[in-house]
């Protein structure tokens, strides 16, 4: 087995501290060990750079565990003679026997010397600040709706059965609904009137469902959720600002997944802010499912298929695509939905989501 190269470096990082060990091999056989550890703050961080530097340091390794590697990996980018890779914590288990930060490091370390390593795939700058982006733009999402399930619960515990009569609460209709409640001002049958479009239909369903109990305490857990609800609102507006701008340069690969049927603007952004334009990162588009979490699992024995259950892969990419296959499914004349149907009724609609999430993120490719 040869050498991937002479000088190598193994990071164990942690919350607050960095431990480095580098493997440096010449001409004689015996290798030389330098160890040191560094504070993780961004002074260490500095510190760090510059040590491999002096130690003309061309590889380094590091686990990609929690986001304690983030800032490390963004410090040591800038450095253009690093060969940075970070790799699945699951592929490099230590040996059993001594358990320390500097066993550890050196371990990473001799795995990369020999080309033992196999990198992970890690999104350009710009792409890692719209993944940030676009997560905490759904992490938002799911707090609002989290809100507008607690504000249901309140009207039930009130016995204001408006959730069983309008789908939206929070829409044109629902909202003054439900501040007329808070007034308190109005019978039943006045606030039904609200009702707009085709909703005036429920008009008398409307009457019934809003007479209720609704307590001081009730008003006052609904005057909480629905400013919760409008401060998310703007925050999410804001975030939805941000992202669209940057998006700008990419409009053309974002009007091209829009075409893949239950991929909308939306969602091509939360898939190139995952993956990022260049595709030579993964050479089929198969690798890219496999990344994904979408890919089924190839186990075979002695010719028996012992299961296909998929890898784990990325978890907020899983959770979007499977997302848009589900929106797949209900989009009407495509492929796509009848492939979902032909499946659900043999393996389920899990499984054919994961089937649909596959083929898109194929397509994507």
């Amino acid at each position: 087995m040869d050498l991937l190269a002479e000088r190598v470096c193994g990071l164990d990082v942690h919350q607050l501290t960095v431990v480095a060990c580098t493997l440096i091999s010449g001409e004689s056989k015996r290798t030389r060990v330098e160890r040191r550890e560094f504070s993780a703050m961004t002074e260490g961080l500095r510190e760090l750079s510059a040590w491999l530097v002096e130690h003309r340091v061309t590889h380094v390794a590091m686990e990609g565990t929690g986001s304690y590697w983030v800032p490390v990996y963004a410090a040591l980018e800038a450095n253009a003679s690093l060969d940075l890779a970070v790799v699945n914590a699951h592929h490099i288990k230590q040996v059993p026997g001594r358990k320390t930060d500097w066993n550890d490091a050196r371990w990473i370390a001799q795995l990369l010397q020999w080309g033992l390593l196999r990198k992970s795939f890690v999104p350009p700058a710009e792409f890692r600040a719209l993944r940030d982006l676009t997560r905490a733009r759904r992490g938002l999402v799911h707090d609002r709706t989290r809100q507008l399930n607690r504000l249901q619960k309140v009207l039930v515990t009130a016995n204001v059965k408006l959730s069983a009569v309008i789908t939206d609460i929070v829409g044109v209709s629902g909202l003054e609904m439900v501040h007329a409640l808070l007034e308190g001002t109005k019978t039943p049958q006045q606030i039904a009137q609200l009702a707009r479009g085709a909703m005036r239909k429920k008009i008398p369903t409307l009457a019934r469902a809003l007479e209720g109990t609704l307590l001081d305490h009730h008003k006052l857990l609904l005057r909480v959720v629905l400013s919760l609800v409008e401060s998310l609102d703007q925050q999410i507006a804001k975030l939805d600002d941000e992202i669209v701008r940057r998006f700008e340069p990419y409009q053309e690969e974002l009007d091209l997944l829009d075409t893949i049927p239950g991929v909308d603007q939306q969602g091509a952004r939360a898939i190139l802010s995952e993956i990022g334009v260049d595709m030579t990162c993964f050479k089929e588009p198969g690798n890219l499912a496999a990344w994904a979490g979408v890919l089924p699992g190839n186990s075979l024995s002695a010719g028996k298929r012992l299961g296909a259950r998929r890898r784990t892969g990325n978890v907020h990419l899983t959770t979007t695509l499977v997302e848009i296959a589900f929106g797949a499914s209900r989009t009407k004349g495509t492929y796509f939905r009848d492939k979902f149907h032909r499946l659900r009724a043999r393996r389920g609609g899990k499984r054919a989501a994961i089937a649909i999430a596959n083929k898109i993120i194929c397509a994507v490719h």
